[in-house]
């Protein structure tokens, strides 16, 4: 999926989880990177300054900042960072920063798992919200979140309760964004894929599995927040069989 318009370049994005390498978010910069785009990682894995010069390569502009966005005043901090002005629009928030864990059957599941399954798929996404939002007002700005299949209608969630009331989380986040934010021309929409051949996912579960690319996820990313989608908001595009 091509957008015909490359509406990011020298347009300021912003990507969240790409510390480690072979995730998903490193497929997401590298596709805008290609585009033109001037880039800000964040993530709590100080690799997030590794993936940004990988990334860079090429000849454009990344810079990684470590970042912990379960911290509401670290959020900000990174966001500070990341603009530089205070009047600096942003084109595009892509919140990929996440993870997977099974929790077991709730009534013998540890409470500790729920816990950080909610502070890394949702509460990333919320505070990362929050503190780019004037920032995305200001360039009319689109927000791509990260829901899961899982928990779309018909989804399997038994045994993996706490990563699907987080990704469940991040999509009525995402349609609580497009509804108060369309005014102000912010456009928020999700993503929910199955498993993602990312470099974690094919440690833990082989390589012969009915992944989604990583590379689809992005092209997918990349057109939600192109001028051809100027016209979608508040959707959630499934990803994978």
């Amino acid at each position: 999926m091509t957008s015909p318009s490359q509406p990011t370049t020298d347009r300021l994005v912003v990507i969240t989880g790409v510390g480690r390498a072979g995730q998903a978010g490193e497929a997401i910069a590298a596709a805008f990177a290609r585009d033109g785009a001037e880039l800000v990682l964040l993530d709590r894995d100080a690799g997030v300054a590794e993936r940004a010069k990988e990334i860079g390569k090429g000849g454009a502009r990344v810079r990684g900042i470590v970042a912990d966005l379960t911290d509401p005043a670290d959020s900000l901090r990174a966001a500070r960072e990341a603009l530089g002005s205070d009047d600096r629009p942003l084109a595009a928030l892509v919140a990929a920063a996440g993870g997977f864990a099974m929790s077991g059957p709730v009534g013998e599941s540890d409470p500790s798992v729920f816990s950080r399954q909610i502070a890394i798929s949702l509460t990333t996404a919320y505070l990362s919200t929050r503190a780019f939002m004037p920032a995305l007002r200001r360039g009319r700005g689109s927000i791509v979140y990260f829901g899961a299949a899982a928990v779309l209608p018909g989804g399997m969630v038994a045994e993996k309760s706490a990563y699907a009331a987080a990704k469940a989380g991040a999509l009525a986040l995402m349609q609580a964004v497009s509804q108060e934010e369309r005014k102000n021309g912010v456009r928020a929409n999700a993503v929910a894929p199955t498993m993602i051949r990312t470099a974690a996912n094919v440690s833990d579960m082989g390589a012969d599995r009915n992944y989604v690319e990583r590379e689809s996820v992005a092209d997918v990313v990349r057109w939600l927040c192109s001028d051809a989608a100027r016209d979608v908001t508040g959707q959630t595009i499934r990803l994978g069989a």
